[in-house]
């Protein structure tokens, strides 16, 4: 199916975002920038930054149906990132490393835009309009220029309907995730509270492995090789995905190793459920007790409390030395080993939850250039 054409910008407008310092960090106003985007699809709002709402002119704050498009940063890939928004209970803004997009027009249906810049093919437009590389920066211009499908407003509404059936199971499987993640920290912090703690350092409590960045000839294909993870750039909240394969010998991480992110962001943790390889913006910690579950909650609550997590207020980076000599409250074996038991059980059923979300995506991702192109018919 043939559908009409139009410039991006004749049916939109664009903003670049705000521009702050940090005297006007504080209570006010709610923030997304580029570290916000990640993979979601929609603006993730509960633990987003804030900024004093005196300084913030109300043409900066954001609308439903909006879309923002990370317009610079010294990551390529992450450049024209985009970023749905839907109706918010409270006021949100957006930094200047990001773009807005606001649609001027009537039969326009944003969320199916929304998916649209989610496809390849607003990837592959960018990369065309950079002379075949990866664009090293977003811009009004180039956003405003793009030639994009405009099918009929019932056609989006079906595609929209379509690939947001995907999206509320995914979203519907975080929350259970939410929720179980904060009944096993509940359950540490009854420990904590409860028992007698004594004082040990990482070195005592775990194996560290420090993660090594791979020469260029190591990178491979799926088939050949094990999946790499540099750090916090491909790094997912819980159980890590990958796309990027690389050659041994390099620094490993196995199945169920606590993963941690030593550059900034520093503190930022999760599990691997797979043999993988790691590079130096990771480093992979297993209990020498065998009680991952409860040394990650050490770890989360350690850094979490110390204020690490996002802006690097210790540490912009740590080194094995450093790390190692973090000391951590740790109750009796005993009681850990009963933590480790209830708290695996939930894991397991994280793991199932997380796994659940991938071939969701994939099964989306399949689906969404076969809709955009008019390849399956709705």
């Amino acid at each position: 199916m043939i559908w009409d054409r139009v410039n991006f910008g004749e049916i939109a407008e664009f903003k670049n975002g705000l521009n702050f310092n940090k005297d006007q960090y504080g209570p006010g106003v709610k923030y997304i920038s580029v570290a916000d985007f990640q993979e979601y699809f929609s603006a993730k709002t509960e633990k987003l930054a804030e900024l004093k709402e005196d300084f913030i002119n109300p043409s900066y704050f954001l609308q439903e149906g909006d879309i923002l498009f990370v317009r610079s940063n010294g990551n390529k890939e992450l450049v024209g990132r985009n970023l749905f928004i839907e109706n918010s209970e409270e006021p949100l803004t957006f930094s200047g490393f990001c773009i807005r997009a606001r649609f001027t027009q009537e039969n326009i249906l944003p969320k199916f835009f929304a998916y649209l810049f989610k496809s390849k093919f607003f990837r592959n437009t960018l990369s065309a309009n950079a002379g075949g590389t990866n664009i090293n920066n977003l811009n009004q211009s180039i956003l405003s220029n793009l030639n994009i499908p405009n099918p009929p407003l019932p056609t989006q509404r079906r595609i929209a309907s379509i690939l947001s059936a995907y999206d509320d199971l995914i979203e519907n499987n975080l929350k259970r995730i939410r929720l179980l993640e904060a009944k096993a920290f509940l359950n540490y912090k009854l420990i904590v509270k409860s028992e007698k703690l004594e004082e040990y350092t990482i070195e005592e409590l775990a194996d560290v492995v420090m993660g090594q960045s791979p020469t260029s000839n190591t990178y491979t294909d799926e088939i050949e090789g094990l999946p790499f993870h540099q750090g916090v750039t491909n790094f997912s909240n819980y159980f890590v995905e990958h796309k990027i394969y690389c050659k041994a010998p390099i620094k490993i991480a196995y199945e169920n190793d606590i993963l941690f992110s030593v550059r900034a962001p520093v503190g930022r943790i999760n599990f691997t459920n797979e043999k993988i390889c790691i590079g130096r913006g990771l480093c992979a910690l297993r209990s020498k007790k065998g009680v991952q579950n409860y040394f990650f909650h050490q770890l989360k609550e350690f850094f979490f409390a110390e204020d690490v997590i996002g802006n690097g207020a210790i540490f912009n980076a740590v080194t094995k030395v450093e790390l190692m000599k973090v000391t951590l409250k740790t109750p009796s074996e005993k009681i850990q080993s009963e933590f480790e038991k209830e708290a695996q059980v939930i894991y397991n059923l994280i793991l199932n939850l997380t796994q659940q979300n991938t071939k969701l995506r994939e099964a989306r991702d399949i689906l969404l250039p076969r809709l955009m192109s008019g390849e399956v018919m709705v």
